[in-house]
């Protein structure tokens, strides 16, 4: 999952000509969304959807719709726009088990595809495993495709991660042991110390997200073991490069 914290038409025409084949989804980060014209966002969209890349706002954005009370209008929004999937996330506000167990059935009503995001965005905060798999599991009973785990764009001070973007080794192994299927997670990892470990941990099959639009290729030789950080992990050569 690439994060667009901006990216103009040409530079997002560049990511996909380039890297499209190897990107899942995009998010528009926070609550960029807005911000573009209307006739520009729904170009992003298009162009990607061609790529068979899904694209979805930022959680920020359905929790101001939450906090301001205006959930029907982001939906109807959402899907004029051209979207196809939402991010349910209460990083910045609090929503009760109901209230999330609605927004993701809402969703998948409407046929948008939905990930979810664990975690708080303030810094200091740490991943509590037990709540983790007990959300992830509700999540994925409602309907949820991914459940994300939250690092914010930095990677730094928060969840898996300290205050130098480190990982927390023990953190991660208690993690391993309680998801014997990782597929079912979705790790915003922005930084290549970070998405090493999880690579190592989880092998190459691992989802990250929160990835520089600029990074996708040096991830994806990562992910093939063709670059020295994850060289005897697994190497996959394309034929016409032999």
């Amino acid at each position: 999952m690439v994060i667009d914290k901006g990216l103009g038409l040409h530079a997002f025409e560049d990511l996909l000509t380039t890297a499209g084949a190897h990107v899942d989804i995009i998010k528009i980060g926070f609550g960029t969304s807005p911000l573009y014209s209307s006739a520009v966002l729904r170009k992003k969209i298009e162009r990607a959807r061609q790529y068979g890349v899904t694209v979805l706002p930022g959680g920020t954005l359905l929790e101001a719709a939450v906090r301001q009370d205006v959930v029907p209008s982001f939906f109807r929004s959402v899907l004029a726009l051209g979207f196809d999937a939402v991010e349910v996330s209460d990083g910045t506000i609090e929503l009760s088990r109901p209230l999330r167990n609605e927004l993701i059935r809402t969703a998948r009503e409407l046929g948008l595809r939905v990930f979810t995001e664990y975690g708080k965005k303030k810094a200091g905060t740490r991943l509590d495993v037990e709540e983790l798999r007990r959300t992830a599991e509700l999540d994925w009973n409602v309907g949820a495709d991914l459940v994300t785990v939250e690092a914010r764009e930095s990677g730094k001070g928060v969840g898996l991660f300290d205050e130098r973007g480190a990982c927390r080794e023990q953190d991660l192994e208690t993690i391993r042991r309680a998801f014997p299927d990782h597929r079912r997670l979705l790790w915003e990892a922005p930084l290549k110390e970070q998405q090493v470990a999880l690579l190592r941990t989880f092998g190459p099959d691992v989802n990250l997200g929160n990835v520089p639009a600029q990074e996708v290729l040096a991830l994806e030789a990562m992910r093939r073991g063709l670059r020295s950080d994850t060289f005897g992990l697994q190497q996959i050569v394309p034929e016409y490069v032999i």
